[in-house]
């Protein structure tokens, strides 16, 4: 009860005199306080993303983090023109440059993520079909495809004869990503697969993969992933940064897994949505950086 009244005053009555009384002493507004005080990255942009710092001027601001890459130079100085922010104050410009292009950076990185959701996988579809054998070629290199058809494709974890039909929830993103993690990490890929056949512990690699996919891309929609990748690039986060991500969840899931030591594919659900919890848990911490490197 106590810390609902606290935080009802301190909304309501005493953050406007703190406001004042740090401005009084410190000769500086709050976005330029949050700009110069805090650590760059995940900690920094959020604040600004969030609206911390408005007051005058704070529909220049609303507007700013909404921008396109193109505008943001513009709305960088129509900040500091509303805030009498001296031009010539380059480390509050450059710093709200960079926060600026994460957070346009971010929406436009979701966009080209769904997108790429929604184009279902088509067998027709010369550069799809490319794929889909490179990452065969990628995984099995030491025993060729006999059929575009076959039994084989559930030797790396698809459920049928016919891969396609398993791409159907993430479209060819689930297939993107398969081949980026293969390509990208090859021995990992190959170790992880070869465990992901134990007799007791295994697992379908490919349709793992996919599920892996899913939740990489329902924590980039919900905004989870912004304090991982406002961390990791000092600009915009491009497509690249997702994949990164994915594989990152690929090889943390395979350590998860045979630790947890599941009693049957069966609990899949269960230790999938445990495993989420965990991630979703390490994304809280404004210093995070969740990657493999190379």
């Amino acid at each position: 009860m106590w810390a609902h009244v606290w935080r009802f005053l301190y909304s309501k009555y005493f953050r406007f005199w703190l406001k004042w009384l740090l401005r009084l002493l410190t000769g500086k507004c709050e976005l330029q306080r949050l700009l110069g005080g805090a650590e760059a990255g995940a900690r920094r942009t959020l604040g600004v993303g969030n609206g911390e710092g408005r007051g005058r001027g704070r529909e220049v601001l609303r507007n700013a983090v909404h921008v396109e890459e193109a505008e943001v130079e513009k709305y960088v100085r129509d900040v500091m023109k509303e805030k009498n922010i001296e031009q010539k104050d380059t480390g509050f410009k450059t710093n709200l440059h960079i926060s600026l292009l994460q957070i346009s950076g971010y929406k436009k990185l979701y966009l080209n993520v769904e997108n790429l959701r929604k184009v279902p996988y088509d067998s027709e579809n010369e550069e799809h079909e490319e794929q889909l054998i490179e990452l065969w070629n990628l995984l099995m290199p030491h025993e060729n495809l006999r059929a575009r058809i076959s039994k084989q494709w559930c030797d790396i974890g698809f459920q049928g004869d016919d891969p396609k039909t398993d791409f159907r929830g993430m479209g060819l993103l689930g297939l993107v990503n398969l081949v980026y993690f293969s390509k990208h990490y090859t021995n990992e890929a190959r170790q992880i697969l070869s465990r992901s056949n134990h007799p007791k512990l295994g697992y379908s690699y490919a349709i793992v993969g996919i599920n892996l996919t899913e939740m990489a891309y329902s924590l980039l929609k919900n905004g989870a992933l912004k304090p991982h990748l406002y961390n990791t690039v000092s600009g915009l986060p491009q497509m690249e940064h997702f994949h990164q991500f994915y594989c990152y969840l690929v090889y943390e899931f395979d350590k998860f897994w045979f630790e947890e030591e599941p009693e049957s594919i069966m609990h899949f659900n269960q230790y999938r949505e445990k495993f989420h919890e965990k991630i979703k848990g390490l994304l809280l911490d404004y210093s995070v950086v969740l990657t493999l490197q190379d």
